[in-house]
Order: structure tokens, then sequence, then C-alpha cells
């Protein structure tokens, strides 16, 4: 797996980090990437770094650090996504939510990630941050 561009930055738990988010993003852009594979990692994207915004540092200070980190090769693009909340078991969260799951309450963001991604996990690590990881398969 050669990597054709790779980004890694932080930004702030500030939900207007998004457009810092979206312009890295951008940056790492290949011309040979399938424009639709494209637009749904941006919403994987978007929808991980709010989630952690909004769920994760829900009770932080503005300034807790998200680093991500942005991967483009010719089969895959990978997005990790690092923050400091409380980690719980996305597996389990995920079997929850079916298709016909009352979304009323939240679970649509998890919903959007498992839609999109080839391989959705989300792993505590031992220095206390854990790690959204999005991976997405690219067609050749």
């Amino acid at each position: 797996m050669n990597i054709s561009q790779q980004v890694n930055f932080q930004v702030k738990t500030d939900v207007s980090d998004l457009k810092e988010v979206l312009r890295q993003f951008e940056a790492v852009k290949q011309d040979w990437v399938n424009q639709k594979d494209w637009l749904q990692c941006q919403l994987a994207l978007a929808e991980g770094f709010t989630n952690a915004v909004r769920h994760a540092h829900k009770n932080k200070p503005s300034d807790t650090p998200i680093d991500i980190e942005i991967s483009v090769t010719q089969e895959e693009i990978n997005i990790r996504i690092w923050d400091y909340g409380q980690p719980f078991q996305l597996t389990s969260i995920a079997k929850k939510i079916s298709p016909s799951s009352d979304l009323a309450g939240g679970g649509r963001g998890i919903q959007i990630l498992q839609k999109i991604a080839d391989e959705l996990s989300y792993d505590h690590h031992e220095d206390d941050r854990n790690c959204l990881l999005i991976k997405k398969n690219l067609l050749p």
C-alpha cells in the first residue's frame, strides 16, 4: 500500500473547526478517486468529527484537542479521529441499530458511518485516547 497523500493535524473541540477539517481533507484529494467515494468519505469525516465534539468531548474544555489522520492510497481512504472521551463499544451500539430503528434519540451518525465504511472501529488506547477508524475501499 503506497500512500499517495497523507495529512495529520489537530483541531480544538469546537464544531466551527469543521471548516478546517474539511479544508485539510480537500488538500489530500486525488483526481483518480471516484467522486462518490470521495463525497462519502467527506461525509463520514464530518460525522466522525462532529460526534467527537458533541458526544466524546461533551463535558470537556473547548481547547481539548482532536487529532485527525487521513491517508489516501490507490486502494483505500483511511480516516482516524482521536478523542479523549469516555470509550464505548461501537459494535454493541451498532448491533442495536437496525434499518427500521426509531432514531429520534440519535444513532443516525453510526448508521451513516456503517453504510459508508468498509471497516469501522472505535478503540481505546493506552494514552487515554480513543480512535475512530473509518476505512473506505476505493473503486478501481
